[in-house]
């Protein structure tokens, strides 16, 4: 008994840490393939969705978007690693557009796990 609770002592955190890395990663992957859908909507279009339109111009055409050719996702728009919706604003303060999620606090700012990640 004592020899199981020393390995999950020892293992237990390190588990954890990956997973904390991996919802990071799985994040970055997913604001990347935003970015390639926002990038094909403006070749169609000849702009970016406003911060009205949202994300969700990715996958319903906007009203009097006459060249939309989608949807650019193949499912709906989904939340990031911790059931929080991402942040979609057009332009941007960083660039074209501003895409980002608050990290696992839901927040902005914050460090580690709970950081923001961003596209810029």
């Amino acid at each position: 008994m004592v020899i199981i609770g020393l390995l999950v002592g020892y293992v237990a955190p390190r588990y954890f840490a990956q997973l904390g890395k991996s919802e990071v990663r799985a994040t970055q992957a997913q604001i990347g393939a935003f970015e390639r859908a926002l990038d094909t909507y403006r070749l169609d279009v000849g702009h970016y969705p406003t911060t009205e339109q949202g994300l969700q111009a990715l996958v319903v055409a906007p009203q009097n978007e006459a060249k939309w050719n989608g949807p650019y996702l193949q499912k709906t728009v989904p939340s990031d690693p911790w059931g929080h919706p991402y942040q979609y604003k057009s332009p941007g303060e960083h660039g074209e557009f501003d895409l980002y999620s608050f990290g696992k606090d839901g927040q902005p700012g914050g460090t580690g796990e709970g950081a923001d990640i961003t596209n810029w």
